[in-house]
């Protein structure tokens, strides 16, 4: 169990080294929330996977467990309001940006 519990936090810390050099190198905030909600909920949820597997009672485990859970639905729905939010009071896309799928529906929305 010791072998699957480093593992897991082996690629769990990889996807969060990816989830912060997201936050670093993407060149707008909408990027940047895609890497943190999906990157950051990958590398957290096995990190805790991990806890649950070497734990030593159950209840520990049910609470990292519960945490993973927790993640998966809390994470992606906060990233995805706070981009909403971003884009309805003006925060413009980068540049290179290839299209504006939200701007169909900021024009049914006035």
């Amino acid at each position: 169990m010791d072998y699957i519990a480093g593992i897991l936090v082996i690629v769990g810390g990889f996807f969060a080294l990816v989830a912060s050099l997201g936050l670093i190198r993407l060149p707008d905030l909408y990027s940047r929330t895609h890497a943190a909600s999906k990157a950051g909920t990958v590398g957290s949820g096995l990190m805790m996977i991990a806890l649950a597997v070497t734990a030593s009672d159950t209840g520990t485990a049910i609470r990292a467990l519960a945490g993973v859970l927790f993640f998966i639905l809390t994470a992606p729905i906060a990233a995805h309001l706070l981009a909403r939010a971003a884009y309805k009071v003006g925060y413009k896309l980068w540049d290179g940006s290839v299209a504006d799928e939200m701007a169909q529906s900021k024009q049914t929305d006035q």
